[in-house]
């Protein structure tokens, strides 16, 4: 039995061809080769199958009975490969129902969900989003093995040739205090903001590392009352107290919207969030991948959702 492995894929589309055609010359017309490459591709098939496969018979080439039984396996073959295997990399965003699994933080889904649903529902409309939050290794790991598509928010962690990235834009920080605050009733000045009782949310997205070490670089200090896991509670427990908070600025408008919050910009100097987008290398040429990192690309690139209708109150 011959060895398959010795078998080149392209010679089996010339048999193919030769079974249409029945001739040389107009096999190698159709497949724009030359006769005598044809002709050495035939020569190699009757060696690995022991056959002559073709003998002339007046004006044409007709299959011995080795090469009938090859027609409708190899015309399978051929099949398969132009419509399932040579396509497979092809996608159309309009009609596939293709789900994609992005991580990002709940910060995140406010900034990034509102205006990638909607591009979605014109563009895509039968593609599903599936948003998840998750630690650095774990997430790290979920996108090797191939469990998420894009990682889109601040992720310090990702380094090194395993993951690509590209800057969508810089994201300021707030604060947030109830309105009527006694502290800040002329504006927060940065005595005042010091002096008062925070509330701090510390997350797997870890953009409150940015803002404690602004502080420990400008030797500033202030007293935290509460710790929390979470952003639903607080902006409840800011309304109904002295506390201040200081996040991403995508929070602090969307609280103010719910609640009898006041939006200030800080009283001190802190850098801004680089909020980007990184996926793995191994889905760098992903048709899906690709078109979905475009449309992040084209959406949010140096475009900050929240920017518009600001709103913040000066000191």
């Amino acid at each position: 039995m011959a060895n398959i492995r010795n078998l080149d894929l392209n010679l089996l589309l010339v048999l193919d061809t030769l079974f249409e055609e029945q001739s040389v010359s107009r096999a190698a017309k159709q497949m724009r080769l030359s006769q005598p490459t044809i002709s050495f591709s035939l020569n190699k098939l009757r060696t690995f199958f022991d056959d002559e496969l073709f003998v002339r018979a007046g004006g044409a080439m007709v299959p011995t009975p080795r090469a009938e039984a090859l027609r409708d396996p190899v015309k399978r073959m051929r099949t398969l490969l132009e419509t399932e295997i040579a396509t497979a990399a092809v996608f159309d965003p309009g009609t596939t129902e293709r789900v994609f699994t992005v991580s990002t933080s709940d910060i995140g889904e406010l900034v990034f969900l509102p205006a990638l649903l909607e591009a979605l529902r014109t563009r895509a409309p039968h593609v599903r989003i599936v948003s998840r939050s998750m630690p650095p290794a774990e997430l790290q790991q979920a996108m090797t093995d191939g469990k998420v598509d894009l990682a889109i928010g601040y992720f310090p962690d990702f380094a090194g040739g395993t993951y690509f990235e590209q800057k969508l834009f810089d994201h300021p920080f707030a604060c947030l205090a109830r309105k009527g605050h006694p502290a800040f009733v002329r504006g927060m000045s940065l005595a005042a903001f010091l002096e008062a009782d925070h509330a701090v949310v510390s997350q797997e997205g870890r953009s409150q590392e940015i803002f404690e070490r602004a502080l420990a670089e400008a030797k500033l200090s202030r007293r935290v009352m509460l710790h929390s896991q979470h952003f639903m509670t607080v902006p409840l427990l800011i309304a109904g107290s002295d506390l201040v908070a200081t996040v991403p600025r995508a929070v602090a408008l969307a609280y103010s919207r719910m609640t009898s919050l006041e939006v200030f910009a800080p009283p001190m100097s802190i850098p801004n969030i680089e909020l980007k987008q990184f996926w793995h290398r191994r889905t760098q040429q992903d048709p899906a991948n690709m078109w979905f990192r475009r449309l992040t690309s084209e959406l949010f690139l140096r475009r900050d959702p929240s920017t518009s209708g600001a709103g913040f109150l000066f000191a």
